[in-house]
């Protein structure tokens, strides 16, 4: 087993320096005002009037939270009942994550990614989902060179969060049942 950086070959040194150097570029400080926009609305959503959904629609919530993320209503409703728990940054985190795979610019995918980054998975970032130290650190090797399954593993495991903890208690909830009525 090598011992110190100097037993590395070359090209392993280049690259681990190639890498600093792009994660240290990604986790900079913002330089402009544009990395100050926040693209993820802060204001309470409500569901919107006209997409109320069937209660045999809703119902089937009850069996898939992909089904629930995937509709507009169902999305905001628990979005508002994970609101009042506190913990709505799993939702949040899931939908900036669906919002980032559908960015084409190379450009505009790598701003996306470092806010995502700060908001979401840096150590005590303002709405820190809970993922484990080895996700963490592929999310982080990912972002080295962004692409839109950057954060597939981290987005993954807060669904898989949700889908085992939050609906069940989102089922049983006052929110569900009047949906269901």
């Amino acid at each position: 087993m090598c011992k110190g950086l100097a037993a590395l070959p070359h090209t392993c040194l280049e690259r681990a320096k190639e890498i600093k150097t792009k994660l240290g570029t990604l986790l900079q400080k913002p330089d402009s005002t544009i990395d100050f926009i926040i693209p993820y609305p802060e204001k309470p959503e409500k569901p919107p009037k006209a997409q109320k959904p069937s209660p045999e629609e809703a119902l089937q919530w009850r069996d898939s939270l992909e089904k629930l993320l995937q509709n507009p209503y169902g999305l905001a409703s628990f979005r508002s009942f994970l609101r009042s728990e506190f913990s709505e940054e799993n939702a949040e985190f899931w939908v900036a994550c669906e919002d980032y795979k559908k960015t084409k610019s190379p450009v505009k995918m790598a701003e996306k990614a470092k806010k995502i980054y700060e908001e979401f998975i840096q150590t005590e970032a303002p709405k820190e989902v809970n993922i484990d130290h080895f996700t963490k650190a592929v999310t982080m090797k990912n972002l080295v060179e962004p692409s839109p399954a950057s954060f597939d593993m981290a987005q993954k495991r807060i669904f898989a969060l949700m889908e085992k903890d939050s609906l069940p208690r989102f089922v049983r909830s006052e929110f569900y049942h009047e949906l269901i009525k």
